[in-house]
Parts: structure tokens; C-alpha cells; sequence
């Protein structure tokens, strides 16, 4: 809702002061469809070309984001850190019996109970690949945490290529505005016998053009990409809460302890409070029992 808002601002207040301080809005009207297919169609042209065509997908996908905003809300952290807790006790109490869990999650009775986890695949592979490599006497803590950190550095890479993409694109918006600039001058000047009422007519409308670069960088595609940034490293506290806690069960911690230092490593506006989370694990134990 804020995003919509604040483009609503962005027309209201570039366009109304405009017309404001006595500018004739027929010149940019006039002029907008024809500078838009040259610096639109000339963006979008080199989007496609220096990206490949799953940037390209991602991208469509991920615009929703700017007005969504991150995925993960603070029940989703709470219920992690439940879920994360169910499977440490169970494996620690039944190693054998974990590992139809993590094999068949989408059967699993523990992973069901937490829908919008189990609808995402790399948290899922996160959790059954860690917990299936301490299974396996792989459980060195230190290796293990290095292993993840490369493996969440990838995908939060891959995360960030749609803001990158779009980035490049704001980045080069006002060189493309500057061409349909003098695409207009030249067209000017072939008119140039024309009265001087014609003549800034047609200057004001090739000006359009490095208007148009410079609104479309700085107001939309430019703030885009720096909100899709924002969104994808807020995301990511939810994998790193997954290594914490799993690192932190390496280690040999209590169960309630691995589950406090995941919530003190949740950043506090999605951190549940000690008594929330200790009132839902006292409810998974009382159905556990």
C-alpha cells in the first residue's frame, strides 16, 4: 500500500507543480508517445539483452515485492523456530525416526502443520540437508557453517540479480533519455525555417525526452530495484535463523537453548518475545506427550 502511495505522490507532485508554475502540459502529452517508445523500448531492449531468460522471469515475478514486501512476517519466525524445535527433540530422541521427516516433507506430519515453510523449497532443502549431514556423522559445527554460508551466499546472489538487473536499467534511463533528446534536435532542425512559436514547441517536446530518462531512473525503476534489495536481505534473517539454530544444535545445546539463540538472532521487529515462544513450545510438548 505505502508503494502505491508514494508513486500516487511522485505524478501528484512533479506534475502539479509543473502545472503549478504555469507549464502547459498539451507540449508533454504531445511529445510522451513517441519519447516513451524510444527510451521504454530502448530500456527494455537492453534489459533483455544483457540479461538471460530466467533474470528476465524473475523479474516479472519479483515487481510484485515492491508492494508486497518480504516474504517472511513474525509468525512465520515463530513457527520456524517451533518447527525447528520439533525436529532437533525428535532426533535427538530418534534419530532413525527424523529422517522420514526430512526425506518426505510434503508427508510429514511435523512440516505440514507449517504451510507457508513447507511451501518453500529452499528452506525445506535447508533444513533436511543440515539435519540429513549431522545423520551422517558429518557434524562438524564449524565446517557444517561454512558449508551453509557458501551455499545461502549463492542463493542470496541469485536472489539479488532482479534489484541488479533493474538497477542497471535505472542506471542507464537518462543516457537513453539524452538520445531521444537529439533524435528531437535533429528533428528540429530539419524544421528549422519554421516560425519560433513551432520551433519551441518542438524544442519543448525534445526535452521531454531527458525529462523521461531522468523521471523513469530516479522515480520508478531506480527506487524498484533499491526496495526489491531491501526486501531480499530482509528474507534472508529466516535462512540465517535456520543456521544458527542448527549450528547451534551441532554443538550439542539444549533444545530450548538452540531455540533461543535462533530467536535472539531474529531481527527484533519480527522476533517473538520469550513468552510467546516458550507459550508455543509448552504447547507442542503438552501434544507431544
Amino acid at each position: 500500500m505505502i508503494g502505491l502511495v508514494g508513486i500516487v505522490m511522485i505524478f501528484v507532485m512533479v506534475f502539479g507543480g509543473y502545472l503549478a508554475a504555469g507549464g502547459k502540459i498539451g507540449i508533454i502529452l504531445h511529445a510522451l508517445p513517441f519519447e516513451m517508445m524510444m527510451i521504454a523500448g530502448a530500456a527494455i531492449g537492453a534489459f533483455l539483452i544483457s540479461n538471460d531468460s530466467s533474470t528476465v522471469k524473475h523479474t516479472l515475478k519479483d515487481i510484485g515485492k515492491v508492494f508486497k514486501g518480504p516474504r517472511w512476517k513474525p509468525g512465520d519466525y515463530r513457527d520456524l523456530l517451533c518447527l525447528l524445535f520439533t525436529l532437533i527433540r525428535l532426533a535427538r530422541q530418534n534419530p532413525v525416526a527424523v529422517e522420514e521427516h526430512i526425506e518426505n516433507p510434503s508427508e510429514s506430519p511435523i512440516f505440514t502443520r507449517y504451510p507457508r515453510i513447507l511451501a518453500d523449497p529452499e528452506a525445506v532443502a535447508l533444513i533436511g540437508d543440515t539435519m540429513r549431514s549431522a545423520s551422517m556423522n558429518y557434524d562438524d559445527p564449524h565446517q557444517v557453517e561454512e558449508v551453509l554460508d557458501k551455499r545461502m551466499e549463492a542463493q542470496h546472489h541469485h536472489a539479488l540479480q532482479t534489484s541488479h538487473a533493474l538497477q542497471t536499467m535505472a542506471d542507464g534511463l537518462p543516457a537513453l533519455g539524452i538520445v531521444a533528446a537529439v533524435l528531437g534536435v535533429i528533428k528540429t532542425m530539419a524544421s528549422i525555417d519554421q516560425p519560433p512559436e513551432i520551433l519551441g514547441k518542438m524544442i519543448g517536446g525534445a526535452l521531454v525526452g531527458t525529462f523521461l530518462g531522468v523521471f523513469l531512473s530516479y522515480g520508478f525503476v531506480g527506487p524498484f530495484a533499491t526496495k526489491l534489495r531491501e526486501v531480499v536481505e530482509e528474507d534472508a534473517h529466516f535462512y540465517r535463523l535456520i543456521r544458527e539454530v542448527l549450528i547451534a544444535n551441532l554443538h550439542n545445546h539444549a533444545a530450548n537453548i538452540c531455540i533461543e539463540v535462533g530467536r535472539q538472532n531474529t531481527p527484533g521487529h519480527n522476533r517473538p518475545s520469550f513468552g510467546d515462544l516458550e507459550e508455543a513450545l509448552r504447547a507442542l510438548k503438552q501434544e507431544a506427550a
